[in-house]
Parts: structure tokens; sequence; C-alpha cells
């Protein structure tokens, strides 16, 4: 199967609600290969006519999201309690599903090591509901904060790409946040990692001895720090 023939598959089991990991399972490619054909395909989708993006109503970010992190300062981009625990961060991504309801869609991002942990919808919801949602979403953070959403795309596809490069691959319902995200080419304007180094700390549902030893694959020890 050639370039175009592969895309022209992603884009027909995308259309089918499949996620990233469905389709390389069902097309027999690695998801690396996948992954990058669904954001061109999601960008190509929000080009315009009946597959333009659905309005934008807000999307949030946990502060504390840059500690730790490079930013480019020509961005812009604050961060209003940089002094803040750093490492995971959340992001809520809101668009109009119809007049009076919206479609919600969070993700919890390791920025440090192991990119997009968690995916929460996308649920359809009205602005009550979004309301009670955003609170306890946000609960574990010392606060949050609204933000552009092109800062939302290069920390959450940045942080993917740096998973990814460490030998880590993305959460398998990663296309759900992808697609009410938009379309983006990278590379990020953010540099992650703890510093600039792979900092790995386990998440609830992870096998800690198997990210240790995936980032053994790509790293020595003395190349990234971890707390297990």
């Amino acid at each position: 199967m050639d370039s175009a023939e592969l895309k022209e598959r992603v884009r027909e089991l995308r259309a089918e609600g499949r996620s990233p990991k469905e389709i390389a399972r069902a097309l027999k490619v690695p998801p690396s290969a996948v992954a990058p054909l669904v954001r061109a395909i999601a960008a190509e989708n929000a080009g315009g006519g009946d597959d333009r993006e659905a309005e934008l109503i807000g999307c949030w970010m946990s502060v504390g999201w840059s500690n730790g992190l490079g930013v480019d300062p020509a961005r812009g981009w604050t961060d209003e309690a940089p002094d803040a625990e750093g490492g995971k961060v959340s992001v809520l991504v809101v668009r109009r599903h119809n007049w009076d309801k919206l479609t919600v869609v969070g993700c919890l991002a390791d920025v440090y090591c192991t990119g997009i942990k968690h995916i929460i919808g996308p649920d359809v919801v009205d602005e009550r509901e979004l309301r009670r949602f955003r609170e306890f979403f946000f609960s574990d953070y010392k606060g949050f904060q609204e933000v552009p959403v092109e800062l939302a795309r290069h920390l959450v596809f940045g942080a993917d790409d740096y998973a990814r490069s460490l030998g880590v691959e993305s959460h398998e319902e990663f296309g759900q946040i992808s697609d009410v995200l938009g379309g983006w080419e990278g590379p990020s304007a953010i540099t992650f990692g703890r510093r600039g180094r792979p900092y790995y700390v386990p998440d609830t549902y992870d096998d800690p001895q198997k990210v240790v030893h995936i980032l053994r694959r790509k790293l020595s020890y003395d190349e990234f720090d971890y707390d297990i």
C-alpha cells in the first residue's frame, strides 16, 4: 500500500469513528505511521465547507502548565501561576454542538515524559453542565485559566510528539481530542521535559517498570530522570 492509499484508508476508518490505534491494528501498520495522517486529515477538514471546524466556545488549561518547560517568549503565552506544581497539565476544549448544546473534550498530558495520559469525552452538555464539569475537571489544581486554542494545540500535540520521540505511544483515544483541537503541523513552540530532560513520574494506571524499559530503548540511564 503506497502513502496515498494508506491516507485514504485512514480517512475512511476515521469517518467510521475508529481511534488511531484501532486504525493501525486494522491496517497492520505502526501507530506512529497513522498519527500524522490523522492530523493531516483533521487539518484538511478544517479548511472549509461542510467539514469546517465547529465554533470554538472556550479553551482552558490548569495553571502551572509552564513549570519546567521552555516556551517561546515571542508567542506571548502566560501562565497565571507559573510556580504551581508542574508536569501534569489538564486541557479542556469546548466547541458548539448545536444552538443550545456544547461538545466538551478534556485530556491529561504528562509534559515531562509520557504525553497524553487520559481522555475525557467528547460529551455533549449545556452551559450549566459545562460550568459544573469545568470546576470538577480542574479541582485537583491550584486553578485554571482560559488560553488560546493555539497554545493548547502546541502543548497537547507537542507533548504527544515528545513522548513518541521517547518511544511512548499516544493514548488510544488521542484522536478524540485532536479532532476538537483542530489541525496542527508543528513543530511545537514549547520545549518539553523537566528543564529539557525526560522526567518520569508514574501515573495511577501505569506499569512503571514497563515505561522505564521503553525509555531505556532510546536513552541511557543518565539521560532521563524518574521517580518510582
